[in-house]
């Protein structure tokens, strides 16, 4: 049986994170992706990346519509590595911390919690208010990963895509999934020669 990996997106900007993935997944054998887009996450992918429904289902080995509660992915007996949330609205992560599961996200991120498997949240929303932080302890608290795609520079990205690609590289290896072309290891602080 081939490894499942569940892959959401939500409305939050940041919707190349859940595309990027969706595209390293697509080269890796043995990984079957998953997917559930909000509505709003299609008006994202929209509008960030030009992307509709029809090209979604070419990065997707599966996508769900997220009001489809009967699905695959809304049952723990359907075996996965686990799910992605990229990027995760506070609203997606407010449902989640309160238990509503009222679309196809919410119920799957459920359903990977209380399956004890592997939740990490790319949470987007910058500044943060208390109720966002009390979401991301309540969550955490449950055995979700909180992970906002916030940029590393000690690598020396050229490009946005650089620094998609590492938060990617990273989120893969909490899958033990490894990417080394998205991630170098640290090796240590280096010393610059002065010229």
């Amino acid at each position: 049986m081939r490894n499942r990996l569940i892959v959401a997106i939500s409305g939050a900007t940041g919707a190349t994170y859940g595309v990027r993935l969706l595209n390293e997944l697509k080269q890796i054998d043995g990984i079957e992706s998953h997917v559930v887009v909000s509505r709003a996450g299609m008006m994202t992918l929209a509008s960030e990346l030009g992307i509709d429904r029809g090209q979604l289902r070419d990065l997707a080995d599966v996508v769900y519509d997220e009001r489809n509660i009967g699905a695959a992915i809304a049952s723990g007996s359907f075996r996965t590595a686990g799910m992605v949330i990229a990027p995760c609205s506070v609203k997606t992560l407010g449902c989640i911390a309160s238990g509503v599961t009222d679309n196809l996200i919410a119920r799957a991120a459920d359903v990977v919690l209380k399956e004890r498997r592997r939740l990490v949240m790319l949470v987007r929303e910058a500044p943060l208010n208390l109720v966002h932080l009390r979401n991301m302890v309540t969550v955490t608290e449950m055995g979700a990963v909180v992970f906002p795609p916030v940029p590393a520079f000690y690598m020396e990205p050229a490009t946005v895509d650089d620094l998609v690609g590492h938060t990617v590289g990273r989120v893969l290896e909490m899958f033990d999934i490894e990417a080394p072309h998205l991630l170098q290891p640290w090796q240590g602080m280096i010393r610059r020669q002065q010229d």
